[in-house]
């Protein structure tokens, strides 16, 4: 499909920045805000680690994901009558959120989490599965990069800006603000129309035989496996930042300062890079090169623990996320080429599910780590487990020389 260039490039360009953003906004107050806010109230490092299996729906979704493929939903479209209707449901779910008192208990809230993540991992699925169907090879780079950059948007919103301005809106305040951005980045889809030959037959079943194919392609599990590790070590890093800079005495502001603001604004400069760097460099290349500069950034957070000053920090963290960003985006680049067209919503969400399992079991675990290694030990160890992503990499595609995921049918 080639490049289609002017106003229809922007139009679809604008629409996956409206839904990744929509996805980002919701996990980044989980991911940013909720574990300050846990530490403050004096949860120990497994436990805050723990919270993190509230992210379960984002590593099962490859079950429902063929459901997603096989399903339409009348003049609403195969994609969109998905996406609309739970955009608004995660409207309503933060709204509801905004009256539950905190002082009662987080039990609430962390449930109220649960169905975000549900809602999100659900949409994310279609909204992948979209962007296959919208994005020719020649634009994923770049298309992958504006998908990272926009769900970095959206945690900024949800997670560090939200800590900075916390304390002065409050709870209720905090949590309106977040569903009126929601639903005004509900907007594009909701006036946008899908073609019509993007919907398939509607089925009411799940066809498993779409997960089936995956085990009778060559190198699945090789690729996996790569797909499982290279993130890993970054997981495992990230989830104890944030105890970190409140141990260190910093403040709410402070801490959503570095992380929301100066994190992920880097974080969307990494991901502008990466998509280009995926596309002009080639995807092993890419994989490789922002993969080392990501283990060494982990690695600078040693630094951070030894030396726990505010500057320190925030270079560090702009690091990380500057890294972290086009590494991923060459990430998502490689797994979109290694799916099929008629399969994007299950073949897509299968090698998400196995990088955000990757990932959550790195944050899930990491407070168990770093608890009889300190920080340091916990930071080199992570930097360790990066490294060794960087070598499956080069494993994968040392009999070629180049990467195109070898994931054809076998013979």
């Amino acid at each position: 499909m080639p490049a289609r260039p002017g106003r229809d490039t922007l139009v679809r360009f604008g629409l996956l920045v409206s839904l990744y953003l929509s996805q980002g906004l919701p996990y980044g107050f989980f991911t940013q805000a909720l574990p300050v806010l846990l530490r403050q109230q004096g949860a120990t490092l497994p436990e805050i680690g723990l919270a993190n299996l509230l992210a379960l729906p984002w590593m099962l979704k490859f079950v429902w994901a063929p459901l997603v493929d096989r399903r339409a939903h009348g003049r609403l479209g195969r994609r969109r009558g998905f996406i609309l209707p739970i955009q608004l449901l995660t409207v309503g779910v933060l709204l509801a959120l905004a009256w539950v008192d905190p002082a009662m208990g987080l039990g609430p809230v962390l449930a109220a989490v649960l169905v975000c993540n549900l809602l999100a991992a659900t949409q994310d699925i279609a909204t992948d599965a979209l962007a296959v169907d919208l994005l020719g090879p020649e634009e994923r780079g770049m298309g992958n990069g504006v998908q990272v950059a926009a769900y970095r948007v959206g945690m900024v919103l949800g997670g560090g800006a939200l800590l900075v301005v916390f304390d002065a809106l409050g709870w209720t305040r905090s949590f309106v603000a977040m569903a009126c951005i929601l639903a005004v980045a509900t907007l594009p889809i909701a006036f946008w129309r899908e073609p019509a030959h993007a919907a398939p037959p509607s089925s009411a079943g799940i066809d498993w035989s779409a997960l089936g194919v995956w085990w009778s392609r060559t190198d699945t599990a090789a690729w996996l496996l790569l797909l499982f590790v290279y993130k890993l070590g970054d997981a495992l890093a990230g989830a104890m930042v944030r105890p970190m800079m409140v141990d260190a005495g910093l403040g709410l502001a402070d801490v959503g300062w570095i992380l929301g603001t100066v994190g992920s604004g880097m974080g969307l400069v990494g991901a502008m890079l990466g998509g280009w760097g995926a596309g002009v460099l080639g995807r092993r290349r890419a994989l490789l090169g922002f993969g080392l500069l990501q283990a060494a950034s982990v690695a600078g957070y040693m630094y951070a623990a030894a030396h726990p000053t505010l500057g320190v920090f925030q270079v560090m963290a702009a690091a990380e996320h500057l890294f972290g960003g086009m590494a991923t985006v060459a990430l998502f680049t490689a797994m979109m080429d290694a799916c099929r067209p008629e399969r994007a919503a299950t073949d897509y969400t299968l090698q998400a599910c196995v990088v955000v399992a990757a990932t959550g079991l790195g944050a899930v675990v990491s407070g168990f780590v770093a608890e009889p290694l300190g920080y340091m030990g916990h930071f080199a160890l992570s930097a360790v487990v990066c490294l060794v992503g960087l070598g499956l990499v080069a494993i994968y595609t040392a009999r070629d020389g180049g990467f195109t995921p070898r994931l054809e049918a076998a013979a």
